[in-house]
């Protein structure tokens, strides 16, 4: 089983039950060393990347962010 047939299956969980796996999978992590975590952030921003890339994702201005967040603040 790959990363994404058990993303596309945990989101099928109950909002409660994906609370669970959520905070057993961060407990996971924390018996990594440094190497390892650097890894897994290195890992993470190839793939954002080519989501990019690949037109996967939309780009959001970091100016929007900012403001849809103050907004949310208040």
């Amino acid at each position: 089983m790959n990363i994404e047939v058990i993303s596309r299956e945990a989101l099928h969980l109950s909002a409660k039950d994906r609370a669970t796996l959520a905070e057993q999978l961060l407990s996971s992590l924390d018996t990594l060393t440094e190497p390892e975590i650097e890894q897994l952030w290195f890992a993470q921003a190839a793939r954002r990347a080519q989501d990019i890339d690949e037109g996967r994702v939309q780009r959001i201005p970091a100016e929007q962010v900012r403001q849809e967040g103050q907004a949310l603040l208040r």
